[in-house]
């Protein structure tokens, strides 16, 4: 078992690859009641397209596979898995994204027995044409509550703009069309291509003796068979398409108008891990630069009335995905969009100076830090960035290396309009 110690963070994780392909990493915190555990596969809803094992045959599969998948593993022939969690006092729970599906827990007693409980399940799948078409309704009415849902539906439209043909643009649960199409062989296919150890992550942290703890793990994972590991080969599709530039309106039953850009960054493809990790950074001070609390932007936004409280933005920078959103109810959103792209056409590259960069330098290092107080934040940030080629350990240490060059560059891809997309959603005439 390998031991690698973060100085600057004070934290001495441990590393474990198995015979079996699984990756294993244990991050002990004695200071800590409560335990986490993350069992994730390296598989979500973009993976809609790829060659199954022992094939030479590429297939397509409905959309919302990956997220029906994650539904069935918690089913088992004896009953609910859920149920044997609470009954060793554990929280148990599962999520699908655009690139992860990831089974977890977490307790403060019989961490061992939970653990073994959280392999144990997801390596043992069952899957009927009976329990496949009774989960369809389920998953149907869970569609059916997303659709009414304004603020899901107005990300969903701008990742539809931005992305038209890339899956990323394809809502994480499909539709009642595509998941109509799933059958069990469909779902066996998937979990025997994607589910196998070598695809996959175990990450824990909390109070638990590391050598109990991996010894346990060990001994689990050979008392199962695999198939020999192998790589997957999945389609992997460069959507370098530009907005069409037509705003999209929805109308549904809010008290307030809500609008939301998305911004395309194509500067996303064939990057070292690194170098993108960086480019993430990067963007994030950019972003508190233009539109910050702190920010004469989000000063004078507020007092002309057209952002309150709600107003927000984030950004992903994943390989092959990547893309700015910025939303608000407002009363006056076209007004909004207009004030937003004129500070971008406005803002000239040198008001990024050293001193603003270095100030929110600090800020965000602060944020990251108190964010590492929790569990389940740096076990779900930890995976993601794995699966990634990235190490969430490695985030303080690139905030230091990022110059004012680096965030200038962002805001030069982050300038081009041509690249936004805008949603609005306004309520229903009456």
């Amino acid at each position: 078992m390998e031991k690698r110690y973060y100085e600057t963070l004070q934290e001495t994780l441990y590393y474990e690859k198995l015979a079996n392909g699984l990756q294993v990493y244990l991050l002990p915190k004695d200071e800590y009641n409560k335990t986490f555990a993350t069992f994730s596969t390296h598989y979500g809803s973009v993976d809609n397209h790829f060659v199954p094992l022992e094939s030479n045959q590429a297939i397509r599969v409905p959309d919302g596979v990956a997220h029906f998948l994650e539904h069935k593993m918690f089913e088992s022939p004896t009953g609910d898995v859920f149920q044997d969690f609470a009954k060793h006092g554990a929280s148990a729970n599962a999520f699908t994204s655009h690139d992860v599906t990831s089974y977890l827990f977490s307790c403060t007693s019989e961490l061992e027995t939970n653990l073994g409980l959280l392999l144990d399940f997801v390596q043992d799948p069952y899957f009927t044409s009976e329990n496949v078409e009774k989960e369809k309704g389920i998953i149907g009415q869970e569609i059916n509550m997303y659709e009414d849902n304004p603020d899901w539906r107005l990300y969903q439209k701008t990742l539809e703009q931005l992305y038209p043909q890339h899956p990323v643009g394809i809502d994480i649960a499909g539709t009642i069309d595509t998941i109509s199409e799933i059958t069990a062989e469909t779902l066996y296919t998937c979990y025997h291509t994607f589910y196998h150890p070598n695809n996959m992550l175990l990450f824990v942290i909390g109070n638990f003796d590391v050598e109990q703890l991996i010894e346990l793990i060990r001994e689990n994972q050979t008392s199962k068979t695999f198939a020999e590991p192998t790589a997957i080969n999945r389609t992997v599709v460069k959507d370098m398409t530009k907005p069409n530039g037509k705003a999209m309106t929805l109308t549904m039953d809010v008290s307030m108008p809500k609008v939301m850009v998305g911004i395309k960054n194509h500067n996303v493809y064939d990057l070292n891990p690194r170098v993108q990790l960086k480019n993430e950074v990067a963007y994030d001070f950019m972003l508190d630069c233009l539109f910050g609390a702190s920010s004469i932007n989000y000063d004078m936004l507020m007092e002309k009335g057209l952002i309150n409280d709600s107003f927000g933005y984030s950004q992903t920078n994943d390989p092959g995905i990547g893309y700015t959103l910025m939303s608000s109810d407002t009363m006056n959103p076209e007004a909004l969009v207009e004030a937003l792209q004129t500070i971008v056409a406005d803002f000239r590259p040198d008001q990024i100076t050293t001193e603003l960069v270095e100030r929110f330098k600090r800020k965000n290092m602060g944020q990251f830090i108190r964010s590492l107080n929790s569990v389940e934040f740096i076990a779900n940030q930890f995976t993601r960035y794995a699966f990634n080629g990235m190490n969430i350990f490695d985030v303080i240490e690139l905030m230091n290396e990022v110059t004012t060059d680096d965030v200038v560059h962002a805001f030069e891809n982050f300038a081009q309009l041509q690249n936004w997309a805008i949603t609005y959603v306004k309520p229903t005439q009456k």
